[in-house]
């Protein structure tokens, strides 16, 4: 990979942002959630960001690659998490659709990355 830090990902920062926007949600959540659905929605949030920064920290972008599988398998839990809080009604139509927006966004730049690395290897 070229860029020399984690944090020259374009899709890190918006990473982060989705974790801080899932932190936000959550707060609100039951309180007898907070060892259930509020702990590994959170869990599956800082997954994300943590998985980019912890893989392209790897020496090849092949273990990054492996990460980068592993962040986007993380997002699909956070996604399914998401909408079932929203079926419980702790998430907000509003709030669920723009969440599910920014996932479906990081999805495709996660997809994006990917195929960068492929061609690179080739």
């Amino acid at each position: 990979m070229k860029t020399q830090q984690f944090r020259d990902l374009v899709v890190w920062p918006r990473a982060m942002e989705l974790a801080k926007d899932i932190y936000g949600v959550a707060r609100n959540f039951p309180r007898t959630e907070v060892f259930g659905l509020t702990s590994q929605l959170c869990r599956s949030a800082v997954s994300i960001p943590s998985n980019i920064a912890e893989g392209h920290g790897r020496l090849s972008d092949k273990v990054f690659a492996v990460f980068l599988g592993q962040t986007r398998g993380s997002l699909y839990e956070l996604e399914t998490q998401l909408e079932l809080a929203h079926s419980l009604g702790y998430v907000e139509q509003n709030a669920y659709n723009r969440l599910v927006a920014n996932t479906a966004e990081i999805g495709r730049m996660l997809n994006g990355l990917l195929s960068k690395l492929r061609e690179a290897s080739r």
